[in-house]
């Protein structure tokens, strides 16, 4: 079988959960993929470098797309730029398929499609607020030739954008080598973070950013304490996105974190662990994983919670119904309400056996559907998908022949 070669494209090179959704796939690729990462300077190139995997170079892009007269304007050069560049690159490297790996670095590929010698692919892992632009720029992404997103909610939300594209749905996978609960004992990571038996420990796997709802499990963390639940909760994560042009100030909403641990008197509660390379270890020492965001299009610490054995108390706004079974392996609760989250959550606590059984069903559950050698060979699916129907048209013109095709 003839390799195929994939050029993948990132807007940004700090690392976040699309990221790291691509650094997971590039790690499972089989043999017949080959991958090439174009990418910003930065943290994901480095480690990209690390799996062995070439890197090129293209701008990027931390910009946001809300209209603002210089943000704006410069988020966009900054896109041409980069589009430019990935039709070069594809040329050079003879790619048979770019496969863009946000909405930003789409809109790229889609606006140079006409330079770039290769069918396009791109990868949706978030959900636009409604608006006119948010709404244009998924029209404007919908001239890939192939869309895949990253859950049936996120698919509906651009079939109301796009209503004939036909996006197809790829769920985030997850390393069940690397997250493997027989691994690391439960009370072996639980020390590590000063918890007893008798402590619950909740947890959050986020960066910090006010949607991913970080004061709403402060403060559900106090309610429950007066509750009279002995509870401690870590929150793994740091701002990410920091740029002037960033929807939220997240740097300053950190600070705010901190200054309202205080308010509350629960600074012997909440515990900021800053970013970890050993997530797993984090979750072992968990009864429960909270996913509190405004929305969520999919939630990758969901499933990675669940395949440790750690139940998820997640937000009903967005992609975790679709990987929660509510009262079985987990909770689904209105986001922005964080009483209602402690008035849930209390309950459950308390009762050490359905903690347990809703992990093993959780866990079970997780490792069927989301294993990341399923998942991969999904895409893989996708790739062959695409480049049949690329075949089948007209071949783009002054598209570089391989060596393989030519006659």
């Amino acid at each position: 079988m003839p390799t195929l070669r994939v050029l993948y494209a990132s807007h940004t090179a700090r690392v976040s959960g699309a990221e790291w959704w691509l650094l997971d796939t590039l790690g499972a690729l089989p043999d017949t993929v080959e991958p090439v990462v174009a990418t910003p300077p930065g943290r994901l190139e480095e480690l990209v470098h690390e799996l062995g995997i070439r890197t090129v170079a293209i701008a990027g892009t931390d910009g946001s797309l809300r209209l603002n007269p210089v943000h704006t304007s410069r988020a966009l050069a900054e896109l041409g730029c980069s589009g430019l560049q990935l039709a070069r690159w594809t040329r050079r490297l003879r790619a048979d398929i770019v496969h863009s790996n946000s909405i930003r670095i789409a809109v790229s590929a889609v606006a140079a499609r006409k330079l770039i010698a290769a069918p396009l692919l791109a990868h949706v892992h978030e959900s636009l607020p409604g608006g006119r632009v948010a709404d244009a720029t998924l029209r404007f992404i919908s001239r890939s030739d192939l869309v895949l997103v990253n859950s049936e909610f996120t698919r509906e939300r651009f079939l109301r954008a796009a209503p004939r594209s036909d996006p197809s749905v790829l769920y985030n996978a997850v390393d069940l080598e690397r997250f493997d609960p027989a691994k690391l004992g439960r009370d072996e990571a639980r020390a590590e973070f000063g918890l007893s038996e008798r402590t619950r420990a909740l947890g959050m796997v986020a960066q910090i950013t006010p949607w991913k709802g970080q004061e709403e499990a402060i403060r559900m963390t106090s309610r429950l304490r007066e509750r009279g639940i002995d509870v401690q909760l870590l929150l793994a994560g740091t701002p990410v996105f920091v740029s002037r042009s960033t929807r939220y100030d997240n740097r300053a909403y950190d600070r705010g974190l901190h200054a309202l641990v205080g308010e509350l008197g629960v600074a012997d509660r909440v515990h900021f662990l800053g970013e970890r390379g050993d997530v797993p270890r984090v979750l072992r020492a968990l009864d429960m994983l909270l996913v509190p965001s405004w929305e969520e299009p999919f939630g990758r610490a969901v499933v990675e919670a669940m395949v440790m054995g750690v139940p998820v108390a997640a937000t009903s706004a967005g992609g975790p119904p679709e990987l929660v079974r509510d009262g079985e392996d987990g909770l689904l609760l209105p986001p922005r309400r964080p009483d209602a989250w402690a008035e849930a959550l209390e309950p459950v606590l308390r009762d050490g056996p359905r903690l347990r059984a809703m992990g093993a069903a959780a866990e079970a559950r997780a490792r069927h559907e989301f294993g990341l050698e399923r998942i991969t060979g999904q895409l893989v699916d996708d790739y062959d998908r695409l480049m049949e129907s690329a075949h089948r048209s007209p071949p783009t013109e002054g598209r570089p022949q391989r060596a393989a095709d030519q006659p």
